[in-house]
């Protein structure tokens, strides 16, 4: 792990131990852990958030297009060995996969480098995000705890939807997929791709299978409690499972530090390689435990931009990752 991405780690701990200070003094990350703690419990050893999830491993090999684009290491046309854990979402580990719960589906990639360093990308099936600053992630969990189904109206989540339209609009382009393997995973962030001169073109990631295939939601509520987890281990007894990496290229003027604006469909897409998912690990409870995907450890030629969620997403995995230590 970068020495970057370790100190993030290591000085999250004590900020991860409950009692140090009053909640509202907490940093906004640790609120954010603590909101989604108090919505969904609290599961000794699973994550906060994303809760559910199976592992597996594969390969990335990079186009000749993208080592045009960016000078990383990632895209020099070899093969990368790559740890993937995909997932349903909320911090439920019992959530049947075909629940309205457990969207957004995620997906995260962990790439192993030559140099033995690493590379994380997390992403997830919302084509943007909900909000666009971490207060108002925060207070968008809080407003959910407090407006259970006998709560007076207008709940305090109507209030909050009132404010932030972008909440009902990002949480509808989330579906249940028939598979782990067609579902199409976004990165809702902006990031920079730094090439040989120096050159720097902002771009979101997208992972894009060969197909997608979503369920109605009756379809989707008919399914065995963990049809996902369990469909893609067989699927891949029967041969690997493909994903196209592409970039979406920001135009001048698209914004780089706003989740909740999805850049226009007319964007340039290009494809950065293929990704191979090709077996499933023997024990994925025990192999994802370990893992830490943090969206900021990025190798030299990918660079954040200036989005505020990135910053918050390190923290408030590196808080969850303590406490589920």
């Amino acid at each position: 792990m970068p020495r970057r991405m370790l100190r993030i780690v290591l000085g999250t701990l004590a900020l991860a131990s409950p009692g140090l200070a009053l909640a509202e003094d907490q940093p906004v990350e640790v609120q954010i852990v603590d909101a989604m703690n108090a919505l969904w419990g609290s599961h000794p050893g699973f994550r906060a958030n994303h809760a559910k999830g199976v592992v597996v491993e594969g390969s990335f090999k990079a186009s000749a297009e993208a080592a045009g684009l960016s000078r990383a290491v990632l895209f020099n046309g070899s093969a990368i060995p790559v740890t993937v854990r995909f997932s349903d979402g909320s911090g439920v580990p019992t959530v049947p996969d075909g629940a309205k719960l457990a969207n957004p589906h995620g997906m995260s990639i962990k790439y192993h480098l030559p140099d033995g360093s690493e590379a994380d990308m997390v992403i997830n099936a919302l084509h943007f995000f909900p909000v666009s600053k971490p207060e108002d992630f925060r207070d968008l969990l809080r407003a959910i705890k407090a407006s259970p189904p006998d709560a007076p109206k207008p709940t305090k989540l109507e209030q909050f939807v009132a404010e932030h339209p972008s909440v009902p609009a990002a949480s509808a382009t989330a579906k249940t997929p028939e598979s782990f393997a067609e579902e199409e995973y976004f990165g809702v962030n902006a990031f920079y791709l730094v090439d040989k001169a120096g050159k720097k073109q902002a771009v979101r990631f997208r992972m894009v299978p060969d197909k997608v295939v979503h369920l109605d939601p009756d379809e989707a509520g008919k399914r065995a409690p963990n049809y996902l987890m369990e469909e893609l281990p067989q699927r891949l007894k029967n041969g690997p499972v493909s994903f196209h990496l592409k970039a979406q290229v920001a135009n001048p003027g698209d914004p780089t530090n706003d989740a909740t604006k999805e850049w226009p469909a007319d964007r340039k897409l290009v494809d950065l390689g293929v990704l191979t998912v090709e077996k499933a690990v023997s024990d994925s409870a025990a192999a994802e435990k370990p893992l830490l995907f943090l969206p900021g450890q990025l190798p030299d030629g990918i660079e954040v931009s200036d989005d505020p969620l990135i910053d918050a997403r390190n923290n408030a995995y590196a808080v969850s990752f303590s406490r589920r230590q």
